[in-house]
């Protein structure tokens, strides 16, 4: 199946941000105001081809994005896109969050549950972390970029996991560069994708 016929979670951009009023530009937490109001929207999602949303800006395609940190130490999982793998929009540059598109999981009935399936599916698939190795899953707050056509068609839910450096491994050594990195230099990295930057200067950078 191709990518553009993947059935994929939507929700209305005018529900989302309650027509503007609830609009942002980069990282909120969850003690902000407005975190409540759009995750509350998240319920009322719509499934959709995805070939059909990415240049309708009147949705939003919801999206996991994961950032992997080491029990350990005050250290962040980096991955860096290398050529011929995945999006070439990406190749060459670093990411802090391992990102997907939610798909509908039948079997459970909230949104919650559907996005912890989701964020599991994807770190297996992208570093091979499995359910079990994963601890501390933790809802960090929301990311939004209408700057650019990509960012205009999607709305990630930000999480944190932690896991012990050693069981994280790049399934795609040749598409896919893993680098573990203290939390205090990552400002200094570069460069980003635009979702990584985002986070880093509002969530990182104090």
């Amino acid at each position: 199946m191709s990518k553009f016929d993947e059935q994929i979670l939507v929700v209305p951009r005018s529900d989302i941000f309650d027509g503007e009023k609830n609009a942002f530009n980069g990282f909120i937490g969850k003690k902000d105001a407005r975190y409540k109001e759009i995750v509350s929207t998240f319920s009322g999602f719509e499934v959709k081809r995805r070939g059909d949303m990415e240049e309708d800006p009147s949705y939003k395609q919801l999206i996991s994005y994961v950032i992997i940190k080491s029990d350990s130490d005050d250290s962040t999982l980096l991955y860096k896109r290398l050529g011929g793998g995945g999006e070439a929009r990406l190749h060459g540059l670093l990411s802090i969050g391992v990102g997907g598109h939610m798909n509908d999981v039948p079997e459970v009935s909230d949104i919650g549950s559907k996005l912890s399936v989701n964020a599991e599916r994807e770190l297996e698939e992208e570093v091979g972390l499995s359910a079990d190795a994963v601890k501390d899953m933790e809802i960090m707050g929301l990311i939004n970029d209408d700057d650019n056509e990509v960012g205009k068609v999607h709305i990630g839910l930000v999480l944190s996991v932690k896991v012990d450096p050693s069981t994280v491994a790049s399934k795609e050594e040749d598409t896919l560069e893993l680098i573990w990195e203290k939390d205090e230099s990552l400002a200094d990295m570069s460069p980003y994708e635009s979702w990584s930057e985002l986070i880093i200067r509002d969530a990182y950078v104090r």
